[in-house]
């Protein structure tokens, strides 16, 4: 498996962070560095451009985090002072009931109308660190957290979550409700991951790693984790994560809930089921998926 090669600025970023992080308690004590405050500008002004990212594809298709931009937003938090993020008015006063406390490292993302973002008023938050392409929409209220990626044209409905480094593809609806997994801690642990032109319906839970192939449908109500057997019965087989690999759904799966009987004797005798996601067909080029999963649940 061959990494794509670091661009210069992205290299140099790497090596700074990599200095810190080996200074340890001796990073803490300079928090005011105003190197080390500078590093940390640069990775949230890389990561928002998209410049740098928290996981990569590799050119066999595999998903892996990139453990130096995982430690820098780590040492965001680490070196971070908590501060009053309240909204102010020009007497100093605040301008609404509600207050806000968090890290001077963390604060909310601002946008321009020159960067094609579409957020609908309402309560949405974006915060520092975190990519949205032109062509993004976020309906309200939405979170997206540091770390995260979204390509452009996808929308992000409301009450949704784009966890911590996870990364979304183009033209991906994440419906009402939907809850997509972050992952900071370990490093090495790859964020959850929603390829291109995937509808994730509504109230949906995708965690823990999992990779969702191009063009999947998840159905409302999925809940996908690395404990979580997926059921195939179109390919008749079974998808489960491994200690190296995570759980993924493959490239046009329709996948809707489903439950699997409980085996043993007393189970039995109780008429007892767990969730299981179960995929019972594939798109294609001339079936629109909402139609073809409504279809199927009638």
């Amino acid at each position: 498996m061959t990494r794509p090669p670091e661009s210069a600025a992205s290299t140099e970023l790497h090596a700074r962070i990599d200095v810190i992080s080996r200074a340890g308690a001796t990073a803490l004590m300079a928090a005011d560095d105003p190197v080390v405050r500078a590093t940390l500008e640069s990775l949230m002004e890389a990561l928002e451009a998209g410049s740098v990212r928290a996981a990569e594809r590799l050119p066999d298709g595999s998903w892996h985090a990139v453990g130096w931009v995982k430690r820098g937003i780590l040492l965001a938090f680490r070196l971070g002072t908590l501060v009053d993020q309240s909204p102010h008015g020009a007497a100093g006063g605040p301008l609404s009931p509600f207050s806000f406390f968090d890290k001077d490292t963390m604060v909310a993302r601002s946008f321009t109308l020159a960067d094609g973002v579409r957020v609908v008023p309402g309560g949405t938050v974006i915060r520092r660190g975190a990519h949205l392409a032109a062509g993004v929409v976020c309906m309200p209220p939405s979170y997206v957290n540091v770390g995260a990626y979204v390509a452009t044209g996808t929308m992000i409905d409301s009450h949704a979550l784009v966890g911590s480094c996870a990364q979304i593809g183009e033209r991906v609806h994440l419906s009402a409700g939907a809850q997509i997994g972050g992952v900071l801690e370990p490093v090495n642990a790859a964020p959850v991951i929603i390829e291109e032109e995937v509808v994730v319906g509504g109230n949906c839970g995708v965690f823990e790693g999992t990779v969702v192939r191009s063009r999947a449908v998840l159905g409302a109500g999925v809940i996908l984790t690395r404990a979580t057997p997926v059921y195939d019965l179109v390919r008749q087989a079974v998808y489960r994560s491994t200690a190296t690999t995570p759980l993924e759904i493959p490239a046009g799966a329709v996948v809707v809930p489903g439950t699997r009987p409980i085996t043993s004797a007393w189970g039995t005798s109780q008429g007892l089921a767990v969730h299981t996601p179960i995929v019972v067909k594939y798109r294609d080029d001339k079936t629109d998926a909402a139609t073809a999963l409504e279809a199927w649940l009638r």
